[in-house]
């Protein structure tokens, strides 16, 4: 589902927010970026961010006791 994977376990705020932000500005307008995370505060902090900016968050899921995903769309 996801046209780009990004992997930013070992992160923490505010830089899961940037970084998942600068491999999406590469992408094209509709695609899809898979954020795998695993620091709490960024499950709920990504997700508002990228609103904030205009992308849309199709989902968060946990893939396990302390790893989620998040797929954004780039819509802006």
């Amino acid at each position: 589902m996801a046209d780009r994977e990004l992997d930013v376990r070992g992160e923490v705020c505010p830089f899961t927010f940037v970084k998942s932000k600068l491999v999406l500005e590469q992408m094209e307008l509709g695609q899809v970026l898979r954020v795998i995370l695993d620091y709490p505060p960024s499950v709920e902090n990504v997700p508002k961010s990228m609103r904030e900016e205009g992308q849309e968050v199709l989902a968060i899921n946990q893939l396990d006791s302390n790893t989620w995903e998040i797929l954004i769309r780039k819509v802006k």
